[in-house]
């Protein structure tokens, strides 16, 4: 199993499975122009993509996914609670390209578990697995509870959410007060010691690798974030770099992680 993540963030997002035998993007943000040429440094073209799997309706998440699939003839799933909103977002997109899940599905030998979780509109995170290999993506999502923790526990690698310093978000004078009480609040993002917690629990049951992503422009760094995760890591006898790792997504493709 390959996978990359092309893009995080409010900027747009987008992140590359491989499998033996399926090709897949979770979320495509960027334009459809930007889209091809991240996918072209993987020596990827859009016709070989077997389909968009949606986390939910945000532009940052479904900005190129109309005219993508509609150049390739792609197939998009998304949950049948999102499509509700989806349908007018994606119009143009020709029925028999429109999937619908509930439950666990697969796109050819890669199975695809979905996870609700709470944020400001319908939002579903999601562990990916090919025999053995488990990797799972968890952004937008205001906090984290035992529900969704046992859905992705025992993946080898989780990309999540990493959104905010609270001191930034606290002090930042471009937003306004109930920008920030959203950001903070149950359904909208996770927090830097948010992550942290939950970084722990993954780490305690087994998790070797976490990408931080979906970080604010606005209210968070790379660096801050990932030093500030460490250290509270560290304070509960949990080193980075011995263990478990930990990556940071950016607005533009970072690592390449190969399962085997």
């Amino acid at each position: 199993m390959r996978v990359i993540n092309l893009s995080s963030g409010s900027d747009g997002n987008l992140t590359y499975v491989e499998t033996e035998n399926a090709r897949i993007l979770v979320d495509d943000g960027l334009s459809c122009k930007e889209t091809d040429r991240r996918l072209s440094l993987l020596g990827i073209s859009g016709n070989q993509i077997d389909g968009i799997v949606l986390t939910h309706e945000h532009v940052d998440h479904i900005k190129g996914v109309d005219v993508f699939s509609r150049k390739y003839d792609i197939p998009v799933y998304a949950h049948d609670e999102v499509w509700r909103t989806l349908y007018e977002k994606l119009d143009k997109l020709p029925d028999k390209n429109k999937k619908i899940f509930t439950e666990t599905f697969a796109i050819k030998d890669l199975a695809i578990d979905p996870v609700e979780v709470p944020h400001d509109v319908k939002c579903f995170g999601f562990s990916l697995t090919e025999k053995d290999k488990k990797i799972s993506i968890l952004t937008d999502l205001g906090h984290t509870d035992e529900r969704i923790f046992k859905s992705v526990q025992k993946s080898q690698l989780v990309y999540l959410e990493a959104n905010h310093d609270l001191s930034m978000l606290r002090n930042n004078q471009r937003y306004p007060l109930a920008t920030k009480m959203r950001i903070a609040g149950k359904n909208g993002h996770l927090s830097n010691d948010a992550s942290a917690e939950f970084i722990e629990k993954l780490v305690k049951t087994g998790t070797k690798q976490i990408v931080l992503s979906h970080l604010s422009t606005e209210n968070n760094t790379p660096e801050l974030a990932f030093n500030y995760i460490s250290s509270f890591l560290a304070d509960h006898d949990l080193i980075e770099g011995e263990s478990f790792k930990i990556d940071v997504a950016l607005t533009k493709p970072t690592t390449l992680f190969r399962l085997k």
